[in-house]
C-alpha cells in the first residue's frame, strides 16, 4: 500500500497518473497548500523540501520518497513497468523525464506565475517563459514526428510531460501547428487510467482550460496569495 500526499497541481497529477497506470493500491492524503500544510513538521518529515507530491511505501517499512521525478522512478522500479530494463532504453526514459523536470515544469510553472498569479503584469517575464515553453513544446513535437511516445513505448516520461503539457492553455502557451504534440496529447488523454489519475485528488481540467472564468479567477487568487507570500504555489 502506498500513501500518496498530493494536491491538484501538474506535479501531483504526475504521480497519481503513474499509480493508476501501474495499478498499485494507494491511499490519498490531500495536502492543503493554501493552509500551509506542506510546511508543517509532520509533512516535512516525509518531504523535507515542503512540496507535494510525496509518498510513503508501507510495504517497505514506511519508506518515504519526495520529488515527483524520484517518485516516478521508484514506482516504475517497484512494479517493473514503464521503465525499460536495458541500459539504453532506461536512459532514454530518464532523459525525457529530466527534460520535464528541468525544462517543461519549471518554464510552465514560471509562465503560470507571471501570466496568471503575479499581481503585476510584467510582460517581458510573461513573454520569456511562454516563449521558452513553446520552444520546449517544439522540441517534443520534433521528437514525436517519428516516435509514438517520447522514449519508445509509453513510459513515466510521457506521464510526467503529459501532466504538464495538457495544461498549456492555463500557461498561455499555444500548441497551434504542433500536430505531433497534439496527437500525443490526444492518445494519452484517451487512456482510461491516465484520465483517472487526473481526478486525484480532484479534477480541475475545465479550470485549467480556463473554461470556468469565475472558478479560474478564484484559483488564481489563491495561488497569487501563495506566490506573493512564501512562494509555495507549486503549480
Amino acid at each position: 500500500m502506498i500513501d500518496l500526499y498530493t494536491a491538484p497541481t501538474p506535479n501531483g497529477y504526475k504521480v497519481s497518473i503513474a499509480l493508476e497506470e501501474m495499478q498499485l493500491p494507494y491511499t490519498v492524503h490531500t495536502v492543503d497548500l493554501r493552509a500551509g500544510e506542506q510546511k508543517k513538521p509532520a509533512f516535512l518529515r516525509i518531504s523535507p523540501n515542503g512540496r507535494i507530491p510525496a509518498i510513503v511505501d508501507r510495504d517497505e517499512g514506511d519508506f518515504a520518497v519526495f520529488e515527483s521525478g524520484a517518485i516516478l522512478l521508484y514506482l516504475a522500479e517497484k512494479c517493473g513497468r514503464f521503465l525499460p530494463a536495458d541500459r539504453r532504453g532506461r536512459s532514454l526514459v530518464i532523459q525525457w523525464l529530466m527534460f520535464q523536470m528541468g525544462g517543461v515544469g519549471p518554464m510552465m510553472g514560471q509562465a503560470n506565475v507571471f501570466y496568471r498569479y503575479f499581481p503585476e503584469k510584467i510582460q517581458p517575464a510573461i513573454d520569456r517563459y511562454q516563449a521558452e515553453g513553446r520552444r520546449l513544446f517544439e522540441v517534443m513535437d520534433a521528437r514525436l514526428s517519428d516516435h509514438e511516445f517520447l522514449a519508445g513505448d509509453y513510459s513515466i516520461a510521457d506521464m510526467a510531460n503529459w501532466a504538464w503539457v495538457r495544461t498549456h492553455r492555463w500557461s498561455g502557451i499555444s500548441i497551434e501547428g504542433l500536430d505531433n504534440l497534439s496527437r500525443w496529447l490526444g492518445v494519452i488523454g484517451e487512456r482510461p487510467l491516465a484520465r483517472a489519475g487526473t481526478k486525484v485528488p480532484i479534477d480541475i481540467a475545465e479550470l485549467m482550460d480556463a473554461k470556468k472564468t469565475e472558478e479560474a479567477e478564484a484559483f488564481s487568487r489563491n495561488a497569487r496569495a501563495m506566490v506573493t507570500g512564501a512562494g509555495d504555489a507549486n503549480t
